[in-house]
């Protein structure tokens, strides 16, 4: 049974990496009592289909790098806003985590600057994810002590001064969004003369049945995985840890060549905006 609510209200909630079973349990609660659900392209269909109730309306709000079918965020505020006027109990669902490389802050200025209540709840973010799915411990004893988690979306958001810092430090690099610019990644930490010790593990469609662990080291880069177009969502782990996948590895993809999503493109989804 839906709980009512006397005022509206927005439930900003991680849906997890991709695996349905590593959504939490309050988010499956929320997502069982609302009145509507705003999703991001990267929930899947089957977190949906298990978790949303049949009837409730589903509102596909995707984004997608390079793709004009993405909704603006513009658009997306209106929604939230507008809906919550209605009084309604409104899920806005996301991938991974609400705090880690997304537009939650932009959703929480509108809905303060509106007046309207919202709870914050947690998912499992891709780092998470994808290095356990991939057994890569991110900060292994004896490995690194700390991670760091970044993007290099495009080529100008890191510095060169702080490409130098990247290739000198001991810690687990995790970069998001980062697949589309690997060789210019790669190619910064060369420069700066990155130990050859750490590796590179490009995990697409992580925790998901189409999971691919792709892994080189500097040295052999250009051979292995230069030029390589890889299937979104990618995430780029390099450290010492990533040696430690050949030990560690678990989940079963041998089955898998790398062609299949488990995602749908943005341009494959349905894309609403207000009228």
């Amino acid at each position: 049974m839906k709980r009512s609510t006397q005022f509206g209200k927005v439930i900003l909630a991680g849906a997890g990496c991709g695996d349905p079973e590593l959504i939490t349990v309050k988010a499956a609660r929320y997502l069982g009592e609302a009145d509507l659900v705003i999703t991001d392209r990267l929930v899947s269909q089957e977190i949906l289909d298990t978790y949303v109730p049949a009837g409730t309306p589903i509102l596909h709000v995707g984004k997608q790098c390079k793709h004009h079918a993405s909704t603006a965020q513009t658009n997306i505020n209106e929604m939230l806003v507008a809906y919550a006027a209605e009084k309604k109990l409104i899920v806005r669902l996301k991938g991974g985590d609400t705090a880690f490389f997304s537009n939650i802050l932009d959703e929480l200025q509108i809905l303060i600057k509106a007046g309207i209540r919202f709870e914050i709840v947690p998912g499992i973010t891709a780092a998470s994810g994808a290095s356990s799915y991939a057994g890569i411990p991110l900060t292994a004893r004896g490995y690194a002590t700390s991670v760091r988690f970044l993007t290099n979306y495009t080529k100008t958001v890191v510095s060169e001064e702080y490409w130098k810092e990247l290739a000198t430090s001991k810690d687990t690099l995790v970069f998001y969004m980062s697949s589309n610019t690997l060789d210019h990644l790669v190619d910064r930490l060369k420069r700066n003369q990155i130990s050859n010790e750490h590796l590179i593990a490009v995990i697409s469609q992580a925790s998901t049945p189409f999971q691919q662990v792709q892994i080189s080291s500097f040295e052999d880069y250009d051979l292995k995985l230069k030029g390589k177009t890889f299937i979104s969502p990618s995430l780029v782990i390099i450290g010492k840890v990533v040696a430690l996948h050949d030990s560690f590895k678990w989940f079963d993809n041998q089955n898998n060549n790398g062609s299949e999503y488990y995602f749908k493109p943005v341009e494959e989804q349905t894309i609403y905006s207000l009228p």
